[in-house]
């Protein structure tokens, strides 16, 4: 049998079966130590820990560590970003707004779409976010902007 006829560790388990840290991070593009920091960031992904503190991840959790690492990579939040996004979802990561593909190597450019309410001059992107999260991201941005203003005529 030829080396790429050899099927894969990940195919040999049930799609059912725990993962451990290192199968993870290979199916899902990401380092382990990333993983790791991840569990200390997002309190929805709790890997079964096993004697020696060796972590074994459900498939619940890989898929909720793919949609935050494309919400992270692919979408461009920030880690504060996700956790608010968490928060507003229940805790777990919602499924509409990342992309559920496979990452890949080049990322995707969002798709500017213009709500009801826009407001001309401004960039227009929906993350799939309710009315109610495009004026609270617009009040934040109006905020910042303030701010710069304030720091721009004291320097």
């Amino acid at each position: 049998m030829a080396d790429d006829e050899k099927p894969s560790r990940r195919s040999r388990k049930s799609e059912n079966a725990y993962r451990t840290i290192s199968e993870v991070a290979g199916e899902i593009d990401v380092p382990a130590h990333v993983l790791r920091f991840w569990e200390t960031k997002f309190p929805s992904v709790k890997p079964l820990k096993r004697g020696g503190g060796r972590r074994y991840y459900r498939p619940e959790d890989i898929d909720a560590l793919r949609r935050i690492r494309n919400l992270l990579y692919e979408d461009g939040l920030t880690i504060r970003g996700v956790q608010k996004l968490l928060k507003t979802h229940g805790g777990k990561p919602p499924a509409g707004i990342a992309s559920e593909a496979a990452p890949s190597a080049t990322p995707s450019a969002p798709v500017a779409v213009k709500p009801p309410s826009a407001v001309a001059g401004e960039p227009q992107l929906d993350f799939g976010l309710s009315s109610r999260q495009i004026d609270q991201l617009r009040e934040v941005l109006d905020d910042l902007r303030g701010m710069r203003t304030t720091l721009s005529a004291a320097a």
